[in-house]
């Protein structure tokens, strides 16, 4: 199938909060130090930070200084996840998307103390980055760990995993090409499994597996978990977080992949075990 044509940015909510973006101690001289060569220079087309000209376009040949394969995460976090591949595959590229510099900073220093040549790293908009900044069919796999869920119906439309998402996607990927998917929240899973599903230019790595009690889904329902919220009991009259919309029965779709083992176990992932949270993930390849 042919890949989606580049489309204006549109005006619509972002999915992140701007939160501070103050370097300190380690992560302020590891920015000094490191940026340079591992921290892409991407033009902007406002004066906020995130944003992305839309006539740029990220040159992985001469970033790298090589050509392979192409992995690019969206919303890197702390860099935990990126780092780590990327030590077991020093044949392959990695590109790490994120909003908030301290966590960027943060991923220097693992670049740094693992001795990585094969990450970079760019303060973005994934929206943005997705739609022009990447070139088409440029990508490998696509991965987007953990997204904030947004759990008020009054916020979904905040969520990053939606149909333009899926879209970007599509666009990005080489024909053959991953994208996983991973969250701890089972509304968001639905929509993520729906949208992805849905799409003519994607095909669910394993469809119709996982269904009923085998479920995740079906798992979390039965556990009431979700009516908890950061361990306290939620306040009565009010929607469970993360399930207002489907919290009984047995699932029937199945679809969901095991735990991709690509991913290393990060604090984040951890606290949501703790909390007694099911992880979901998805896989699909490009078509």
């Amino acid at each position: 199938m042919s890949i989606p044509p580049v489309t204006p940015h549109p005006s619509q909510p972002v999915s992140f909060v701007r939160r501070g973006s103050r370097l300190q101690g380690r992560r302020r001289d590891a920015w000094a130090e490191l940026a340079e060569g591992l921290v892409i220079d991407v033009p902007r087309s406002t004066a906020a930070d995130t944003s992305v000209d839309p006539d740029y376009r990220f040159d992985a040949g001469a970033s790298f200084g090589r050509t392979a394969p192409l992995v690019v995460e969206v919303g890197s976090g702390l860099g935990e996840a990126v780092t780590h591949a990327a030590e077991l595959r020093p044949d392959t590229d990695f590109l790490a998307l994120e909003v908030y510099k301290p966590g960027l900073a943060q991923t220097l220093l693992r670049i740094d103390q693992k001795s990585l040549t094969n990450v970079r790293v760019a303060q973005v908009n994934a929206a943005e980055a997705l739609s022009s900044m990447i070139e088409p069919a440029s990508v490998q796999e696509l991965w987007l760990f953990f997204p904030d869920p947004w759990h008020k119906t009054r916020h979904r439309k905040r969520r990053l995993v939606k149909e333009s998402f899926i879209g970007q996607a599509a666009r990005v990927l080489v024909s053959g090409g991953s994208l996983r998917l991973a969250t701890d929240w089972s509304d968001y899973a639905c929509q993520m499994r729906e949208v992805a599903s849905a799409s003519p230019l994607f095909a669910n790595l394993h469809g119709g597996e996982r269904t009923g009690a085998d479920s995740p889904l079906t798992q979390v329902w039965a556990s009431g978990v979700e009516h908890l919220v950061g361990g306290a009991p939620l306040r009565e009259g009010k929607d469970k977080a993360g399930t207002a919309s489907v919290s009984e029965g047995e699932d029937a779709l199945g679809g969901w992949a095991p735990r991709f083992d690509g991913r290393i176990l990060t604090s984040f992932e951890n606290k949501a075990h703790e909390a007694g949270r099911m992880i979901f993930d998805l896989a699909y390849r490009r078509r």
